[in-house]
C-alpha cells in the first residue's frame, strides 16, 4: 500500500511540474528579467570583470527543453550542459563561472570551471545561490542577479588578479542570455 501511494505522490509531483514547465512561457523570462534588467546584469558582468582574468556568464531560462524535462532531470544538469554548449569551460585560465537561474522551478546553479572551483570552497558558491534564489522568491531578480555577479566577480578578483600591465582579454560575451 505504501509503495502505491508513494508512486501516486510522485506521478502528481512529476504533473505538477510539467504544468509549471509550461505555464513558464518566455513571456515570463521577458516580464521578471526585461531589457533594463538584462542590460544591468550586463552592466555588472562588465564591471565584475575587471581586473581579473575571469569569465562570466549568467543565464535566465522560463522552463526546461523537453528533452531534460521528459527525463525529470535536475536543474543542475540542464546548467552543465548550458555551461558546455556556451563554453564557459573553455577560458584560458578555466577560470569561467556560469550563472543559471530557471523559473520553473526556481532553480539557481554555479557551475564553476576547474580552476575557479579548485580554489572556492562549494559552500560559497552555494551561499550564493541561495541569496540570489530568496531575492528571486522576494520578487527582487535584478538585485539577486546583480549581487550575484559581484560575489562571483570578487572571488575571480580574489583568485585570478591581473599581473601589472597585463591587459584583460574579454573571451565571452558580458550580456546576458534569456531563453
Amino acid at each position: 500500500m505504501t509503495t502505491a501511494v508513494g508512486a501516486q505522490a510522485l506521478a502528481k509531483s512529476r504533473l505538477r511540474r510539467w504544468v509549471s514547465h509550461v505555464a513558464t512561457t518566455p513571456m515570463t523570462v521577458r516580464r521578471v528579467f526585461p531589457p533594463h534588467v538584462l542590460a544591468a546584469i550586463g552592466g555588472a558582468i562588465e564591471l565584475a570583470e575587471a581586473g581579473h582574468s575571469g569569465e562570466i556568464r549568467f543565464v535566465v531560462e522560463g522552463s526546461l527543453p523537453w528533452a531534460f524535462l521528459r527525463r525529470n532531470a535536475p536543474v543542475r544538469r540542464r546548467a552543465l550542459a548550458l555551461f558546455s554548449e556556451l563554453r564557459v569551460w573553455d577560458t584560458e585560465h578555466n577560470n569561467g563561472v556560469l550563472i543559471y537561474v530557471e523559473l520553473a522551478d526556481r532553480g539557481v546553479e554555479i557551475v564553476a570551471d576547474r580552476g575557479i572551483a579548485k580554489r572556492v570552497e562549494p559552500a560559497t558558491w552555494h551561499r550564493i545561490c541561495q541569496a540570489l534564489k530568496d531575492q528571486c522568491k522576494a520578487g527582487q531578480f535584478e538585485a539577486g542577479a546583480v549581487g550575484a555577479v559581484q560575489e562571483v566577480g570578487a572571488l575571480l578578483q580574489c583568485h585570478f588578479p591581473l599581473a601589472p600591465g597585463e591587459t584583460r582579454v574579454n573571451e565571452l560575451p558580458d550580456r546576458p542570455l534569456a531563453i
